[in-house]
């Protein structure tokens, strides 16, 4: 028989302690069960970064079992089962040994851990070094912008520098053209019956208008150009662009279309445009000598303010992109800030006059667009036209008319010009015509002959004249004392005095110098019947 005893009888079965000793021992129970319980918890939920993982896992048992050794001192008030409590124990003991051991030796590394108050100091360090960082990251960033607009501007600079510079060299060649083209005119109709003079004028008018041609992109880049932009449905100009580069371009480049349904109407000088369009599939066509494809793309796009800032020139607004897309050989990235320059060409020599971009980018400029070159060697090249959109809807494109001979006429014309060459030349021609004809080389000549007693019933002026006053000067003093007097200008390039903002006044009639003498003709009596 079994000598042992209920604990209880130890606490000589006094309510008071036995409930005293029941609860106390439930109470710690149950704070040993949650300590394991949450000590187990955090290990598997934080398994991956928990140091000392196995010293969590052997606490979390040692303090399960000591749980189980209170559960059982409650079991002992009424029941004897000291021998499971032993045994419980027993197993508590080599736990608890191990469990000392493991604290011990963690102890050097617990003593080196970092405290709550120094992560927080490393982790303000870190977000000091973060906003440091980010702020040399910005600065940086604005640095570039700086340089980048610093670039552009360089760049602006040359490019205004080079335009004046081409502008007054073509003014100047202007005048020289005109005489040559109007003499040649002149000789080979002396000469028609004769081949063989009749063939060196028309090398000679060939050679004057090639010349004449170059001038008027050298204007163009300048953008010194008279423009007359109205309304366009770009689509219908593209159109008509396609259809008449067919020929041009040969069978071996194909031509792609990718016109926008929705693409609104573009404020430009439409026969300006298609000389563009025109300019920058030649430069296609020459970048794909082995063949290729020709894109020609049309979009509503809007520049915002993100990119005006990266863009000085750029006007945030609505604008009509024309895209003209090749798949040819593509240019140097070295070279793409040179490629808008007079003369600047790629191509070998004398396969190129180098101003068929120019005059785009002229172009470009004084119609208050923009323009955008992107190429990759072996990939090809994409030329980018931003034109600003029109409010009106588009006027139709007018076909071209060509006169059938020279116009006549017997009225008075007086004729200011202060070239010499160019004033004899353009006298000559006007007689021919049957006008009768009057000469002045300044403003105070034309203003004396004005107060005389001739006939005068058109003033054909050059705009740039010497004297203090220019020929719109000049035309406004001569209405005044001439009203209903009728006034034709003539120029080598547009003056701020007839054009604004790239555009010619309404109330001006200008012949650009050079000119045939058909047109010269066809002009003189426009303006006498206007």
């Amino acid at each position: 028989m079994s000598t042992l005893i209920p604990h209880g009888a130890c606490l000589q079965w006094k309510p008071e302690l036995i409930w005293l000793n029941v609860a106390s021992d439930a109470t710690a129970a149950l704070a040993f069960f949650a300590t394991a319980f949450v000590l187990a918890f955090f290990v598997l939920r934080r398994r991956r970064d928990v140091m000392f993982r196995s010293v969590f896992w052997t606490l979390a048992i040692f303090t399960a079992i000591c749980g189980v050794t209170r559960l059982e001192s409650i079991l002992t008030v009424w029941v004897p089962a000291y021998d499971i409590e032993a045994v419980t124990k027993g197993l508590l003991a080599p736990i608890s040994l191990a469990l000392t051991a493991a604290v011990l030796l963690m102890l050097p590394r617990l003593l080196v851990a970092p405290t709550r108050i120094q992560l927080a100091e490393a982790y303000a360090a870190l977000e000091e070094e973060v906003r440091q960082r980010r702020k040399a990251e910005a600065m940086v960033k604005r640095f570039q912008e700086i340089e980048a607009n610093e670039a552009q501007v360089r760049q602006a600079q040359r490019m205004e520098a080079i335009g004046q510079l081409t502008g007054g060299v073509a003014h100047d060649f202007n005048n020289i053209l005109t005489v040559i083209t109007g003499t040649i005119e002149i000789l080979s109709d002396a000469v028609k019956d004769r081949p063989h003079l009749a063939q060196i004028t028309d090398l000679i008018g060939s050679a004057a208008a090639r010349g004449a041609d170059l001038t008027k992109h050298l204007l163009a880049f300048a953008r010194r150009q008279p423009l007359q932009p109205r309304s366009t449905d770009i689509n219908a100009l593209v159109i008509d662009a396609a259809r008449l580069l067919r020929p041009t371009l040969g069978e071996h480049i194909e031509i792609e279309s990718m016109l926008a349904h929705d693409c609104a109407p573009a404020l430009i000088d439409p026969s300006q445009l298609s000389t563009a369009i025109l300019n920058l599939a030649l430069n296609a066509r020459d970048a794909m000598s082995d063949g290729g494809k020709l894109t020609l793309e049309t979009k509503n796009v809007v520049l915002d303010e993100a990119y005006a800032r990266q863009n000085s020139e750029v006007r945030p607004g609505n604008y009509v992109m024309i895209a003209v897309s090749d798949t040819g050989q593509g240019i140097p990235g070295s070279l793409l800030d040179k490629v808008f320059e007079p003369f600047f060409t790629t191509k070998d020599t004398g396969k190129g006059s180098g101003l068929g971009l120019s005059m785009v980018y002229g172009f470009a400029k004084q119609s208050n667009g923009h323009i955008k070159i992107y190429s990759e060697e072996g990939h090809g090249t994409t030329v980018k036209l931003y034109l600003p959109q029109a409010t009106g809807v588009a006027e139709p494109i007018a076909a071209e008319t060509v006169a059938s001979g020279v116009e006549r006429g017997d009225e008075s014309i007086l004729i200011v010009e202060d070239d010499r060459l160019v004033r004899e030349y353009v006298v000559t021609q006007i007689k021919r015509f049957g006008y009768h004809t009057l000469a002045a080389g300044n403003v105070a000549e034309a203003l004396a002959i004005m107060d005389g007693p001739e006939r005068i019933d058109l003033l054909f002026t050059d705009v740039i004249l010497p004297g203090g006053m220019n020929g719109r000067q000049l035309a406004t003093e001569a209405v005044k004392r001439r009203p209903g007097l009728k006034v034709l200008y003539t120029s080598g390039y547009a003056e701020n005095a007839l054009v604004h903002h790239g555009r010619l006044d309404a109330d001006v009639q200008l012949l650009p110098k050079p000119y045939l003498s058909s047109d010269l003709a066809r002009m003189l009596r426009s303006a006498l019947t206007s």
